[in-house]
């Protein structure tokens, strides 16, 4: 077993991939920096934090990405973004088989804060772009600074979610809600309640993920090799009707949470018997249980 958790960006790519198929766009020897770090006296990283390229997965062609929270929290600026961009749209001109997007990412550079939010919502564009052309994009998320900000909202823009439970997913990081409102809203030291919050099994017995799997590179990739197939056989084309069915899943999702201030609340509305025990349970018991309890999603 290897931890997802664990590895860097480039050590992800070889685990997910198929052994050397991975051909890098704009590696970092080609020095693609971002400006507005140099111009600040930050460091830099010569591929910006964030690694694209073509590859195979079970020999179907496919685009990927990586971002690499070990840079900045994988930030978002605006080379970053830029990258992602270009690496959808040559999926699309090339009519891959998917994307698969491994996220890492705290936001939008706080450095180049309006560069970074336009990347991102140019990002969100190229993924529906990619999902028009009927190309299936998969987000799997399981690294250590979790997917927050524009890149939290942009992994719900993927046709699946894959995650771990160690996994984290949110619009707005814990730190950014206790500065914003206060600790007694939201004590971001409290990381049982962090996780209970933002983890993986919150956000799929929520129906913000689609699937959750161990903290496993082998797990991680057998997930998204599913993950593409069943979308390729389903269309991978947002409609009217996922539109509406989303819509129906946050509404019921706002009247079970009315008047809640924790997870395990919520889970004991959902069902859960035991809300305690859900924290301790691994993956595959964990599964079993939320088959009965879960607000759903598509």
């Amino acid at each position: 077993m290897s931890s997802y958790l664990e590895l860097t960006a480039r050590q992800r790519i070889p685990a997910i991939f198929d052994p050397g198929s991975f051909e890098e766009f704009l590696p970092p020897s080609a020095r693609v920096a971002s400006p507005h770090l140099a111009q600040l006296d930050a460091p830099v990283s010569f591929d910006d934090g964030v690694v694209v390229g073509r590859a195979r997965i079970q020999g179907r062609l496919v685009f990927g990405a990586a971002q690499e929270g070990g840079f900045m929290g994988g930030a978002v600026g605006e080379v970053h973004g830029a990258k992602l961009v270009g690496m959808l749209r040559r999926a699309v001109e090339e009519q891959a088989d998917a994307v698969l997007l491994l996220l890492e990412s705290g936001g939008v550079r706080l450095h180049e804060a309006n560069a970074g939010l336009i990347a991102v919502s140019e990002v969100m564009r190229a993924m529906l772009d990619a999902r028009e052309a009927g190309i299936p994009v998969v987000a799997l998320v399981g690294g250590s600074n979790g997917c927050f900000g524009g890149m939290g909202i942009s992994a719900r823009c993927a046709n699946t979610v894959i995650m771990s439970e160690e996994g984290r997913l949110a619009m707005s990081g814990p730190e950014v809600i206790e500065t914003a409102a206060g600790v007694e809203e939201f004590d971001s030291r409290d990381r049982a309640l962090v996780w209970r919050t933002t983890g993986g099994k919150h956000r799929y017995l929520m129906g913000d993920c689609q699937v959750l799997v161990p903290d496993d590179t082998t797990a991680f990739r057998a997930a998204a090799i599913r993950a593409i197939e069943d979308v390729r056989n389903r269309g991978a084309q947002l409609t009217l009707e996922d539109l509406l069915a989303e819509q129906d899943m946050l509404a019921r999702r706002i009247d079970l949470s009315e008047g809640l201030s924790e997870p395990m609340e919520v889970w004991r509305t959902l069902g859960v018997p035991d809300p305690a025990s859900v924290p301790m349970l691994d993956a595959d018991a964990f599964m079993e249980l939320a088959a009965q309890h879960r607000v759903g999603g598509r």
